[in-house]
């Protein structure tokens, strides 16, 4: 899992039919400085810190055959937590 920062949303006229209802977010990892598109089914916004998992854990998480999304945002993290 990852700890990152919402920085930008991506916007598309067209959409894969196997892709759920949801945005594609550009994070800022927080570990690596590096820039990361990541599936957001939570509605965050930006300057939102977030957890995010990658990989097959991210991809497991669709029912079904799973689309082409190997980052998905699972939580964000309030401020409190951060304090």
């Amino acid at each position: 899992m990852l700890k990152a920062t919402v920085t930008g949303r991506i916007w598309s006229t067209k959409k894969l039919s196997e892709v759920p209802t949801g945005s594609i977010l550009e994070v800022l990892v927080d570990e690596t400085n590096s820039r990361l598109l990541a599936f957001d089914p939570l509605g965050c916004g930006e300057g939102e810190k977030v957890i995010i998992a990658t990989g097959s854990v991210a991809a497991g998480w669709f029912p079904g055959k799973s689309p082409p999304i190997d980052a998905l945002i699972i939580g964000s993290i309030d401020d409190a937590a951060t304090k």
